[in-house]
């Protein structure tokens, strides 16, 4: 049986817009580990299910699309935000 995580995307750390953000994110994850290859010594197998990267609008969707295709599922909580305020001339203190 498959095993499938679950989590809402995080906000880009190189911009400072929260676009698709809402998105759930369906991944794969790998039953067998990577191997180096001996020519180029790069990681790689033969299992492509670490490619597979779904994106749901909720995650009641991304739940219902593991159990219709028979994976076993753990959902990561969203992080919570911390909102730091403070004024500018806390700058210079």
């Amino acid at each position: 049986m498959k095993t499938a995580r679950i989590y809402q995307r995080p906000k880009n750390s190189m911009q400072s817009g929260r676009a698709r953000t809402d998105l759930w994110m369906l991944e794969l994850q790998t039953v067998t580990p990577q191997e180096a290859d001996p020519l180029t010594g790069w990681n790689g197998g033969s299992d492509t299910t670490n490619q597979i990267r779904l994106s749901f609008p909720t995650l009641d969707a991304a739940k219902a699309h593991a159990e219709r295709e028979g994976y076993a599922y753990h959902v990561v909580p969203a992080p919570t935000h911390k909102l730091k305020l403070q004024a500018y001339a806390d700058n210079f203190r």
